[in-house]
């Protein structure tokens, strides 16, 4: 699994003309499903969007995390994070989770985050969202689980 996640200051999503999910402070985190994802996956970002120290201490550095600022966590699924880019001008779905597994995961991933996290918000999985969100930093990271990337000397 994938995901994209931004520090922000406040983030929102909108589908057609109602507001599925709002946070102030706190972590914006597009979700990418991989064809090869489990329930374990899900587990193991979520784990990771929680605890990534993204958020300065008194000393200015990245020390915090998510929840030690109190801060919400707001869940957008985004299909396209797990395209494949590396040839090409567009982007081939291959590497991406079939929709029904997509969907089977990302809920259990908001599931997992309700139960670990008081503040969460989501989008709606399959609409066609509108986000706005102020990204703080700006700050944003990339988190996979599963396998790891490979590299030249690895082909």
């Amino acid at each position: 699994m994938i995901a994209l996640i931004q520090r922000v200051t406040q983030a929102e999503v909108r589908v057609q003309d109602r507001i599925t999910g709002t946070i102030g402070r706190g972590v914006l985190a597009f979700i990418g499903v991989q064809r090869e994802d489990t329930e374990s996956d899900a587990d193991r970002l979520l784990q990771r969007v929680l605890t990534y120290r993204i958020f300065a201490d008194d000393q200015g550095r990245m020390n915090r995390d998510v929840r030690a600022i109190g801060g919400g966590v707001l869940l957008v699924s985004q299909f396209t994070l797990a395209a494949d880019t590396r040839t090409g001008t567009r982007p081939g779905f291959t590497t991406a989770a079939a929709p029904d597994l997509a969907r089977e995961l990302f809920d259990y991933l908001v599931i997992q985050a309700r139960a670990a996290h008081p503040q969460v918000g989501t989008g709606e999985f399959g609409a066609d969202m509108q986000v706005s969100l102020t990204n703080d930093g700006p700050v944003t990271f990339w988190l996979e689980t599963g396998k790891a990337p490979m590299t030249a000397g690895s082909r």
